[in-house]
């Protein structure tokens, strides 16, 4: 059974461990962008983003009593 499972290992590590470099490369833009956001796209993008953020909590908040009870 170890042989199997370090065999297994083995195949899948050993190749990553005899690469001599791994080379990353991102992609990063330094031009503006092509159409500028207008203020109606921000609005809804900013709210968009405070929705994923506090939705959540405020979910949890306003059931708060009912995940105190153990049922």
């Amino acid at each position: 059974m170890s042989s199997g499972v370090f065999r297994t290992i083995a195949t899948r590590v050993a190749p990553a461990l005899r690469s001599t470099a791994v080379v990353q490369r991102a992609n990063v833009f330094t031009r503006p962008a092509k159409d500028a956001l207008g203020p109606v796209e921000t609005a809804i993008g900013l709210g968009m983003f405070a929705l994923a953020i506090l939705g959540p909590a405020g979910w949890v908040l306003a059931n708060l009593e009912s995940y105190k009870s153990k049922e």
